[in-house]
């Protein structure tokens, strides 16, 4: 309990500092308080509650954590404003690369390759239909590539399929709603990153199980 305290302290100490970034870069984005603090706070104390417990690998931890932070910041910004900031996207490939060290020299190999697949798959569909996804995502998909693809190549799949899942999903919700019309889109940023967040977290604590305890 102590353990997920002081990662939820940490989590939120680590919410105020998306907020203050995104709200200073160059086309920065004013994001009202509490939202990055609760929620950076709340996937952290999962994460660590989790390490803890011996359900995570401590391999997996540095990942789980930094992929939290990034799907509060940059899902964040897109909410607000439809777009993703390449301050924050274009970074997070070089990071995801350097945090999938920890899980083995396998898991860094694909997730180079992941990033570019899925890259080039996002880059058709954007030239193909250019309405219905952003240049941003087609970037974040880069990043998370490779965090998919450090997990597995069957990831990279399932998180695409989970993240179109929630987009869809959220559409609907918008448009039975009224606060969406049927020629209205939605921002997939926010869906990518949680999508790649549940993949990460699920696939960790799979690995944790048959491990018996954090590597």
């Amino acid at each position: 309990m102590a353990v997920t305290a002081l990662f939820g302290f940490l989590g939120v100490l680590a919410g105020i500092a998306a907020r203050l970034l995104v709200g200073r870069l160059r086309r920065g984005v004013k994001l009202p308080p509490p939202w990055c603090e609760l929620l950076t706070g709340v996937l952290w104390a999962a994460s660590g509650g989790w390490w803890a417990a011996g359900r995570l690998p401590t391999s997996w931890l540095p990942l789980l954590l930094a992929l939290g932070w990034l799907a509060v910041a940059a899902g964040g910004v897109d909410l607000a404003c439809r777009r993703l900031p390449d301050a924050l996207t274009l970074p997070a490939v070089p990071a995801v690369l350097m945090l999938t060290i920890p899980l083995g020299a396998a898991s860094v190999g694909r997730a180079a390759l992941g990033a570019g697949a899925l890259f080039g798959a996002h880059l058709v569909v954007r030239r193909a239909a250019p309405a219905g996804l952003g240049a941003g995502d087609v970037k974040l998909a880069a990043a998370l590539g490779g965090v998919l693809g450090a997990v597995s190549w069957p990831a990279i799949a399932a998180g695409t399929a989970l993240a179109a899942a929630i987009t869809g999903l959220a559409a609907l919700a918008g448009v039975l709603t009224g606060r969406l019309h049927l020629a209205d889109g939605v921002p997939h940023g926010p869906a990518m990153l949680a999508a790649a967040w549940l993949v990460v977290a699920t696939a960790g604590l799979g690995a944790a199980a048959s491990a018996g305890w954090p590597s």
